[in-house]
């Protein structure tokens, strides 16, 4: 684990020198920060009982990667839906009254929704 840590770390520009007095800590702070933080977050993503095997972690990474996909697509269809019906509410009154016509669509909204039993 550290010497991927290390290689990470040198790839980055970070001197990875440990000190002689102590070998488990680095010589600069900077490094011995990001150490602290890569074992805090290897620890992180243990499971209660150790780590995941690559297959479940895959598993994982791919049913993540899926979700964020079916939550904007239904996200985006609830969006368009409230966006059409403001723009009906909206184009259904004649306009120029400011926060009136807003209250009035928000009102309208509501009493609709209601109407519809959601």
């Amino acid at each position: 684990m550290r010497s991927a840590f290390e290689a990470w770390a040198q790839k980055d520009g970070q001197i990875v020198r440990r000190r002689e007095d102590k070998p488990d800590e680095y010589l600069v702070y900077e490094t011995q920060r990001r150490w602290l933080i890569w074992q805090a977050a290897l620890e992180h993503g243990k499971s209660p009982a150790g780590r995941k095997s690559a297959k479940e972690a895959t598993a994982a990474r791919a049913a993540v990667a899926q979700r964020p996909t079916a939550m904007a697509t239904a996200d985006a269809e609830v969006r368009n839906q409230v966006l059409n019906e403001v723009l009906d509410a909206f184009q259904g009154i004649g306009g120029g009254n400011g926060m009136d016509d807003i209250l009035n669509v928000i009102q309208g909204l509501k009493q609709k929704k209601a109407q519809s039993g959601e």
